[in-house]
């Protein structure tokens, strides 16, 4: 009966209270959105008419005004939460506030979350917001965002633009603004905000804030329910229910069922929340079928007590994609996606064969081997161009490699079972890299591939079909560059990032041999009139005919990905499948995940994210250069692989096999060593979920289930292991070692400042490494 006194004493708070077994046919809405009036702040204009009337960044660069949303609010389509939007003010009239240490009071209440819409300059950036009580206490926190524009359109932010202006120009690259949450301490009075000065340039981008809203209420409420496009099985449709916990009652016991009720739906797979303390929130999945737009009843049922949150003008109904972008931006990353967590990447190809990118520090990427051999004025760190010189002479060219990769030891078998024993859920293969050589059957859009040069293997379908017979568990994947560097027929689209030869570009153009200005050949071209028709979007789709659930673009600046995208996304739902594109597919509402390389987020984002980097400390691609000791040892596979499953990542951990088809054996060690901590611990990584309240305190990260809390130690725990954040554990619960610890209970205790304190005997600590993993199990 634990549950239905705490439901009781939450609802009792909004001003209800529920006379058993009766059920409430309305309950209150109790929460709202404060918001933080921020236009006595504004300091900077960054929405503009045409280019140069106004300057957002240092380059006189800004938004385009008639691009945004209008009427002076703006609705989150994630979180459900209203913002103040003032939007364009005028010609170089100030319209946000550049972080720059500015104090600013709010009306003193206390409050569960603060959500603002910001963008940062032109970086990632990641700063330190204080929030002030009335106690005199305060709490850091940290505010992240991408960059509010970016080269080939890889970011997606809530408020997506489609192009942005130069200081005398418009260029087409996507302008974004992001959403960012932060949890509060709803037991204490909220009386001002704090902004770090981010005006110090050489410190890194500034932080803009457009808007920001605070979040109250009492008790357990629905913040928001969101009818997704993601399906289960049967055409289930998948509405995600955001719950929070105003306080101070807990859900706890048997937990709470939700459904929900609607003329002509049907919930087929109720949501379920065993454990969710004051302060917390979760997102809750409820599968449903059926078609209307109707007012909706969120129900939640435990024991005889029944709540009912009534929502108007819901729509449900999984619909059909289409190329518009407005329907493509309703797909998302597929539930399956984000349970996996563990991908590996494979970059092999010709690249292989001079495996050359020098060392650390004057590194540089290996499978970029032709390009930098190309471009020696971007070419000053691994001086690629001399490299090639000394070792193969002034007149062998890249397509010369062709003959030297020979993949004679690939064993698709050998290497599925490696990522099977790495613990990995996934793999994504590089299926053709800039260079343009496939490594699957192309048909007639080209003969560059390895069915014709090379191995002379269709060495894609040989690995998808060596998984689906041996590890069917793993999703297949491929990554795909829609241009090529020196493919004539990319001409017309071909592009730069910057002016001159240091520049990162796709000229679209032949190459010319660095040393004798000879022509190159582009071996295996055929006879074809247009590159994203005739070639690019029918490589695509042959990729997907062979089973890819992953299209990993990269370098996605002219494309036909949103006729492709809208084609496989209706295909893959009608044969009952999920699948997920990425972030780098030149359209960003057609994104379902973010990618950042050689590179993590250290807070987490409420969007999908996936951190891709190689076992090689700055390569994908192999690089012979590197040392033994410089790969990606064990223990950080493991840590980097927590931290990043904290925030709502998933980690695709790349390898570059040899030109003959060999792993390194050092990777393979360290992938199969780092496969036997993530197997024993699997249940606190995959099919689990980020905690609201925070990703980490000091070297300590957090996840969770429906029916455990994981505390996940990246050092090892003394013998008084103490967590110093509200974990969500009460009287009763039973807290055990996983893993190294093989389910030992551990003693635990609350300390007098509310801490848990946690027994760890030193035998049990000693039996572990790298992450030590704390289960606690909801039995109260």
């Amino acid at each position: 009966m634990a549950i239905m006194k705490s439901l009781l004493l939450a609802i009792g708070l909004a001003g209800q209270v529920l006379a058993m077994p009766y059920s409430l046919a309305n309950s209150t809405k109790t929460q709202k959105s404060t918001y933080i009036p921020l236009d006595s702040y504004f300091n900077n204009a960054g929405f503009a008419m045409a280019p140069g009337e106004a300057s957002f960044d240092q380059l006189n660069q800004s938004y385009p005004a008639s691009k945004l949303p209008t009427g002076g609010y703006y609705n989150s389509t994630k979180t459900g939460i209203s913002y103040l939007f003032p939007g364009y003010q005028g010609k170089n009239a100030s319209d946000n506030v550049i972080m720059a240490g500015q104090t600013i009071p709010v009306a003193n209440a206390s409050y569960f979350s603060i959500q603002m819409l910001i963008a940062a300059d032109y970086a990632s950036t990641a700063v330190n917001v204080t929030f002030n009580y009335s106690d005199g206490t305060s709490q850091l926190s940290e505010v992240r965002s991408e960059p509010y524009y970016s080269f080939l359109t890889i970011y997606k932010g809530e408020i997506v633009m489609p192009s942005y202006f130069t200081f005398n120009d418009t260029n087409f690259n996507t302008s974004h603004i992001f959403e960012w949450v932060g949890a509060l301490d709803y037991s204490k009075t909220l009386t001002a905000i704090t902004f770090p000065d981010t005006t110090n340039l050489t410190s890194g981008s500034r932080m803009h804030v457009f808007s920001a809203s605070l979040q109250q209420g009492t008790g357990i409420d629905v913040q928001y329910l969101r009818p997704t496009q993601k399906q289960s099985g049967n055409s289930t449709q998948i509405v995600e229910v955001v719950v929070n916990n105003y306080g101070p009652a807990w859900i706890h016991g048997d937990g709470v069922e939700i459904t929900i009720e609607a003329p002509g739906i049907t919930t087929v797979e109720p949501g379920k929340i065993k454990r969710l303390s004051p302060g917390d929130q979760k997102k809750i999945n409820v599968g449903v079928v059926g078609k209307a737009n109707t007012t909706t009843n969120v129900v939640f049922k435990s024991c005889n007590t029944t709540l009912k949150y009534t929502i108007p003008n819901v729509s449900f109904g999984l619909e059909q994609f289409t190329s518009d972008l407005s329907s493509l931006t309703k797909h998302e990353s597929p539930t399956w996606f984000d349970n996996a967590k563990y991908g590996i990447f494979i970059h092999w190809g010709p690249y292989a064969v001079p495996g050359w990118g020098n060392s650390t520090p004057y590194e540089v990427y290996a499978e970029w081997h032709w390009w930098y051999s190309h471009h020696r004025a971007a070419d000053t760190k691994a001086d690629v161009w001399q490299y090639d010189l000394d070792t193969f002479g002034p007149n062998v060219v890249y397509d010369d490699f062709f003959t030297n990769f020979t993949a004679e030891y690939f064993d698709p078998k050998e290497w599925v079972d490696l990522f099977a024993d790495a613990g990995a859920q996934y793999f994504v293969f590089t299926s053709k890299h800039h260079d343009g050589f496939a490594m699957f059957d192309t048909k007639e859009t080209t003969h560059r591939n390895s069915v014709h040069y090379g191995p002379k293997r269709n060495i894609l379908q040989e690995l998808f079909d060596a998984a689906a017979e041996y590890q069917p568990q793993l999703h297949r994947g491929t990554y795909f560059s829609l241009p090529e560097w020196y493919n004539p027929y990319f001409g017309p689209y071909g592009f730069a990032q910057s002016p001159g030869n240091a520049s990162t570009s796709w000229p679209g153009i032949l190459a010319n041999n660095p040393y004798t200005g000879e022509v190159e050949p582009y071996t295996g071209m055929t006879n074809i009139s247009d590159f994203i028709v005739d070639l690019m979007v029918p490589q695509m789709e042959i990729l997907t005919a062979m089973g890819s659930e992953i299209m990993w673009c990269d370098c996605g600046a002219a494309n036909g990905s949103a006729e492709f995208a809208s084609k496989w996304f209706n295909e893959a739902r009608a044969a009952g499948r999920e699948v997920t594109m990425n972030s780098r597919c030149g359209i960003p509402e057609g994104s379902d995940f973010d990618t950042p390389e050689y590179a993590t987020f250290s807070s987490v984002s409420e969007r999908k994210w996936e951190s891709n980097e190689g076992m090689d400390p700055y390569s994908y691609g192999y690089n012979r250069a590197t040392a033994d000791d410089a790969y990606m040892n064990s223990s950080s596979v493991v840590s980097y692989l927590v931290d990043i499953v904290s925030k709502n990542g998933n980690f695709l951990l790349d390898i570059g096999p040899m030109a003959n088809g060999t792993i390194h054996p050092v990777e393979v060690k360290n992938l199969k060593e780092a496969g036997t901590w993530i197997k024993a611990n699997a249940e606190a990584i995959f099919n689990t979920t980020y905690w609201f309240v925070t990703p980490e305190t000091g070297d300590i990260r957090f996840t969770q289930a429906e029916d455990a809390f994981y505390v996940l130690a990246l050092t090892k725990p003394s013998e008084k292991f103490v967590v110093d954040v509200p974990v969500p554990i009460l009287e009763g619960d039973v807290i055990t070692m996983i893993g190294a610890g093989n389910g030992t209970v551990l003693d635990w205790t609350k300390t007098p400042a509310g801490d848990l304190e946690i027994t760890v005997p030193s035998a049990v600590a000693d039996a572990g490494k790298w992450c030590w993993t704390m289960k606690i199990t909801y039995l109260a």
